[in-house]
């Protein structure tokens, strides 16, 4: 398997389980550094290398009324904030190929949203930015299919890849997690992130939105990390009860460190067991 270097450090199969996380939406510059500067003291703390996650525009909403955010200027100028104030990478999602090349010039992780994932233009757009680039394998997709998007992506020159697994479609406002996903996904030569928030969502299960089960986060979360995932991604929010974008499905922060030690006891446990055991 190959590493992905994101911002001086590294993500693969002998590196440090790392973590990409933030709040899901830009909600206020005073709510985006407070996470930041948060996150980045925790992840010091804990030695976890950090990506900072926010999203300036949640494009796929169950409803039309819904929050999506500050825009694609104004919220990667924040991003650029970030990441000069706290000295960490920082990520965001992409839904057209000039919002990629737009979001290259200052993240140094392009995403592509799951939903978006087998749109061609996007997907090789992100790959010319020569940025490293992480696509959310789609709900509706089983995890060799994610085959396509790599070479896709390869064929733009770029290998620094991260395919993320976010749950399947189960029905019925349900998504279901594999397990098998994450070294079905490896096999394919990069590293696998775990999406732990967005897969206790119950997409659309309010009706104009979706709703979720933070229950859950913890359980799928050493789940994956006991199947050997490379990095999680998990959103954050100060007060969750009050988030503008999945407010049942982000960790409140006051509640990260001791979820992130657990799952780092699990990283250690895993890495230490002998060959052949």
């Amino acid at each position: 398997m190959r590493d992905v270097e994101i911002g001086g450090f590294h993500i693969g199969q002998r590196r440090p389980l790392a973590l990409i996380c933030g709040p899901c939406v830009m909600e206020s510059e005073e709510m985006v550094i407070s996470s930041a500067e948060f996150l980045k003291t925790l992840c010091q703390k804990l030695q976890i290398p950090l990506i900072f996650k926010s999203s300036y525009d949640k494009a796929n909403r169950s409803s039309v009324e819904t929050f999506r955010g500050p825009g694609l200027d104004r919220g990667l100028s924040l991003l650029e904030r970030v990441k000069k104030e706290f000295n960490v990478p920082v990520t965001t999602d992409v839904h057209s190929p000039s919002e990629a090349t737009a979001a290259g010039e200052v993240c140094d992780l392009v995403q592509i949203p799951a939903f978006l994932c087998r749109q061609t233009d996007l997907v090789l757009s992100a790959g010319k930015t020569g940025r490293a680039v992480n696509v959310k394998k789609g709900q509706f997709l089983a995890p060799w299919d994610m085959k396509n998007v790599v070479e896709k992506l390869e064929s733009t020159g770029n290998q620094n890849i991260l395919l993320t697994d976010r749950g399947t479609t189960f029905g019925y406002n349900n998504l279901v997690s594999d397990m098998r996903a994450i070294p079905i996904m490896q096999s394919l030569g990069y590293p696998v992130c775990y999406d732990a928030t967005h897969s206790v969502q119950l997409p659309g299960g309010r009706g104009s939105s979706s709703g979720g089960q933070r229950e859950f986060i913890e359980t799928l979360a050493a789940s994956a990390v006991a199947a050997g995932t490379n990095c999680l991604f998990i959103e954050a929010h100060p007060n969750p009860q009050d988030a503008k974008s999945d407010r049942e499905t982000q960790i409140p922060l006051n509640e990260l460190e001791a979820l992130l030690k657990k799952l780092l006891r699990i990283h250690s446990a895993i890495k230490e067991v002998p060959a052949g055991v």
